[in-house]
């Protein structure tokens, strides 16, 4: 949130976050992003998109300044993340475009200790801004809630196109590792036809080895009147992606072992195993299939993660 002071426009809520949690890198969700490591993530507060399905709610939708209750530095947050065995940083929670002053700082300093800045957004910002925020980051989780723009402006009050924009842009402009998340909600955009365009274009515009995930909508926010959907749904539109030739398809918010694993799509070999967010079988040597030798895109450790599915409150101290 920006504030008008006598010196000009400020961020309020820099340097101050609505907690710090150490979580699965699996969660945000990326699944190409040295698998099985933990990443230190943290938000603050309010959104500037205004979505009626909101998962988080109680976080981006809080003008509460009181909220913010943990007080770090850029600095704080990248020696806590190192300390703590984290791989990375990940803002979260609220959109990190809202606090891009306190993100880019925090970015920086997560770099320059060998930690990897992370971006979990909706890709609503502007061509200008996007360069520069996104010229901080090594890898980012954009959201595509829907593919119509009726979709977007009457459940988010937001527009597609600057979404498509930033996924192009991300894609082929950029080094940042990209992954696509879609939250499918019964009735509003989970129909083949809508789900068939989509990912023709996430194939044309930003490559079909650009792993895609279908999530589970849960009645939250203002949308309590829509029930949960069904796996069903998820397994319909995973398998429509794959027809459209998307590589790398996975579901999420549900129990589905074979559909949240990823395959060789060469050889259909099992290259990395997961239960929820606990690793089995590992099998991408130098980031290649270990049956085939197919190239997996992506960032690969030579050996799996070992952080699990364990979820830990961490208090990054004040300098």
């Amino acid at each position: 949130m920006r504030v008008g002071t006598d010196a000009g426009i400020a961020l309020e809520t820099y340097g101050r976050s609505s907690g710090f949690c150490i979580d699965p890198i699996e969660k945000k969700p990326l699944h190409h992003f040295y698998p099985g490591t933990s990443v230190l993530s943290f938000g603050t507060a309010g959104c500037n998109l205004g979505c009626k399905f909101c998962q988080n709610w109680d976080i981006s939708k809080a003008r509460d300044q009181d909220r913010l209750t943990s007080d770090a530095t850029p600095r704080g947050i990248a020696r806590a993340a190192l300390e703590s065995g984290c791989r990375s940083v990940a803002f979260t929670y609220n959109d990190p475009v809202i606090f891009a002053e306190y993100a880019l700082d925090t970015a920086q300093a997560c770099r320059e200790v060998g930690v990897h800045p992370v971006a979990v957004t909706a890709g609503y910002i502007t061509d200008a801004a996007r360069r520069e925020f996104f010229a901080g980051m090594d890898a980012a989780n954009v959201d595509l809630k829907g593919f119509t723009e009726k979709f977007y402006w009457e459940q988010t009050g937001a527009h597609l196109q600057p979404v498509l924009d930033t996924l192009a842009y991300v894609a082929r402009e950029t080094n940042v590792w990209l992954e696509i998340t879609t939250l499918l909600i019964p009735g509003l955009n989970d129909s083949d036809a809508e789900i068939d365009q989509m990912t023709a274009w996430i194939r044309e515009h930003v490559g079909r080895d650009v792993p895609l995930h279908f999530s589970a909508f849960h009645p939250d926010y203002r949308m309590t009147d829509r029930p949960p959907t069904p796996v069903a749904t998820l397994e319909r539109a995973r398998a429509i992606a794959m027809k459209n030739e998307l590589r790398f398809v996975y579901v999420g918010n549900v129990h589905d072992r074979a559909a949240s694993s990823t395959w060789c799509p060469t050889c259909k070999n099992l290259l990395i195993e997961r239960d929820w967010y606990q690793l089995g079988r590992f099998d991408v040597p130098h980031g290649a299939c270990g049956a085939c030798g197919a190239k997996i895109p992506g960032h690969f450790d030579r050996a799996k993660g070992t952080w699990g599915a364990q979820r830990r409150l961490l208090r990054v101290a004040r300098e």
